[in-house]
């Protein structure tokens, strides 16, 4: 043992030392501290405590003194050591936190870390650690589109009413198309994913034409109607509302759910409503196209089977679809609206607010 270490425990500090050591719980640093101290007071050597505690020599000696001048408590704390290098300035963080919300000097829509660095005259890393720290990050960017539709209110209440508390006796749809759906094959086959390497696609494609996806979600049972069609005009939408009113039940309601597109509201279509006055046409909010639930199913057709799909033809892009209908039409769940109306009002009323506010 070292000279002028004289380790005396107590039987109580004894009785904690061990209650540290079989503690499974307890943070393996105070683990071997506390192990330290007792193999000391058994009287162990030094080169005997390293090997059982798996530390280094300092190690042992630092952890016997702490313990001679603050007992079993210095074994669980920690010095405070001052920081690596100096806390910047709160009025240097604050210039840089209005710079970047600021347009930048030079020819660029957006600060980069490096220019900000440069402007500043702090390191990058520092940059990035403010820009962490107040929720900043000048190279993203978020779409968005306000409905300036002054019955944008009743609008949202009346299609969320039936989202969650649908008629009795009723069916309620959810209409919409998806345009331009293109069928890609890629000008060279891809290499299959496997450990450390995501799959491979060519970026360049050849083009086999494009179809219009017509599809109908069913808010009650999250089933859908789809068909294809070249076009998506109103004589096309027609033929689709054909489609549907053959397979809706006699005797039902059909409340239809859709957005402001021209050929939902062309005069033939409301001649056809006014021949099928079972139909009842409900429209969302303009620029409020997300209000209607359908979205959800052609983004998770979009995402999961075509964004990443193959297609030799514009059959082969047909079937697939058709198959990821079926497919989707086995397990269907019913669709839940969860959001609060009158959150979704304020959150548009200050966004208009803000709009107002910079202009």
């Amino acid at each position: 043992m070292r000279t002028g270490i004289s380790i005396s425990v107590s039987p109580e500090d004894r009785r904690r030392l061990e209650a540290i050591v079989s503690d499974r719980n307890t943070a393996q640093k105070h683990v071997w501290r506390a192990r330290i101290v007792l193999l000391t007071a058994d009287g162990a050597g030094t080169n005997a405590i390293m090997r059982a505690a798996g530390v280094s020599k300092t190690a042992v000696w630092r952890w016997q003194e702490r313990f001679m001048a603050e007992g079993v408590d210095g074994l669980l704390r920690d010095k405070t050591r001052p920081p690596g290098r100096a806390p910047i300035e709160s009025g240097r963080v604050a210039e840089v936190v209005h710079l970047t919300q600021s347009d930048p000097p030079h020819e660029a829509t957006h600060w980069t870390a490096r220019a900000m660095a440069k402007a500043s005259g702090l390191a990058v890393s520092t940059v990035q650690e403010i820009w962490k720290a107040h929720g900043l990050a000048p190279h993203r960017w978020r779409a968005f589109k306000l409905s300036n539709d002054p019955a944008f209110v009743a609008k949202l209440h009346d299609v969320v009413g039936l989202y969650v508390d649908p008629p009795a006796h009723a069916v309620v749809l959810s209409v919409d198309e998806k345009s331009q759906i293109q069928a890609l094959d890629r000008t060279q086959p891809g290499l299959p994913m496997k450990p450390g390497r995501a799959g491979t696609m060519t970026h360049d494609y050849v083009r086999d034409g494009t179809t219009t996806l017509f599809a109908a979600l069913n808010i009650l049972d999250g089933s859908v109607i789809g068909r294809h069609m070249q076009r998506h005009r109103h004589q096309e939408f027609i033929r689709f509302l054909n489609v549907v009113e053959a397979a809706v039940p006699a005797g039902k309601i059909v409340h239809a759910i859709m957005d402001n597109y021209a050929a939902h509201k062309h005069p033939k279509v409301r001649q056809w409503l006014q021949r099928h006055p079972r139909w009842v046409f409900h429209f969302t909010p303009t620029s409020a196209s997300w209000l209607n639930a359908v979205e959800g199913f052609f983004a998770k057709l979009a995402k999961r089977r075509l964004k990443r799909g193959v297609f030799r033809s514009l059959v082969d892009l047909q079937a697939t679809i058709n198959r990821f209908i079926a497919e989707h039409n086995q397990t269907p769940k019913p669709f839940v609206w969860r959001a609060d109306p009158d959150t979704i009002i304020a959150a548009r009323k200050r966004g208009f607010q803000t709009l107002e506010s910079i202009h």
